[in-house]
């Protein structure tokens, strides 16, 4: 992870923010953010504490990380990922076992890379082994990724662009709620961290940040998500390159 950190700091420029919700929070927790870049998963590990790092599994796509042992043990070494589960028996899946191992989890609950820079849907996954494990949710929003390293890259793009990473407040379910009604409100809650990232000072305060449409034609969707983002809100961590 050494290696992979200091490729972060030579090559872009990573804010974090909301670093205290996570140091805050004790024990297991599931991890879910946005998906628009191969760097999304190096990025987000390279902002955690190191304490926290080195108990934290990665949830990726099998059919694209395991279908080659090559690739699936460099990321196995490198980010310690796993490969997602959607056969619904969510007791006996690996995330559900790591979290009772008190290991935390990352999961892109898109399923996989945004093809335009946009958030997409979520699946229930994520929802529902928080509900059947009982641990947190902790959302996240990373900006500047899709610009940064697009489908079809394999390295980031020259000049240091900028990348953000929002942490947000730890989400539980509410007793009796189901993944239908959870999975909404951690969408909502990633959503939200993504608007907070290009608001100003004074509406990050106010909490009326506003969650932007994207555009309707795919490519002003693409057009729009291809400049790196603009510095946005009030930073409350500057420094990630922590030990």
């Amino acid at each position: 992870m050494v290696g992979v950190k200091n490729v972060m700091r030579t090559e872009l420029s990573v804010e974090v923010y909301g670093l205290d919700e996570l140091r805050q929070l004790d024990g297991p927790a599931l991890i879910v953010a946005n998906h628009a870049s191969h760097l999304d998963t190096a990025v987000l590990l390279s902002t955690l504490p190191a304490t926290r790092r080195r108990r934290t599994a990665v949830a990726v796509a099998g059919d694209y990380f395991f279908n080659n042992w090559l690739r699936s043990s460099a990321s196995a070494m490198a980010f310690s990922t796993f490969p997602m589960q959607h056969s619904g028996d969510v007791l006996a899946s690996t995330s559900a076992r790591l979290l009772a191992d008190g290991w935390t989890v990352v999961i892109f609950p898109e399923g996989t890379r945004s093809r335009d820079g946009f958030v997409g849907p979520f699946r229930m996954d994520a929802a529902e082994i928080a509900i059947a494990c009982q641990v947190p949710v902790i959302p996240v929003g990373i900006l500047g990724t899709y610009a940064a390293m697009p489908r079809g890259s394999n390295w980031p793009l020259p000049g240091r662009p900028r990348v953000g990473v929002r942490y947000g407040p730890p989400i539980r379910s509410r007793p009796g709620e189901t993944s239908t009604d959870f999975a909404p409100r951690i969408f909502e809650a990633v959503k939200q961290l993504l608007a907070e990232d290009a608001a100003s000072w004074w509406q990050t305060q106010r909490g009326s940040a506003e969650v932007p449409e994207p555009p309707a034609s795919s490519w002003r969707r693409i057009w729009q998500q291809s400049d790196p983002p603009v510095k946005g809100g009030k930073p409350q961590d500057v420094q990630i390159w922590r030990r």
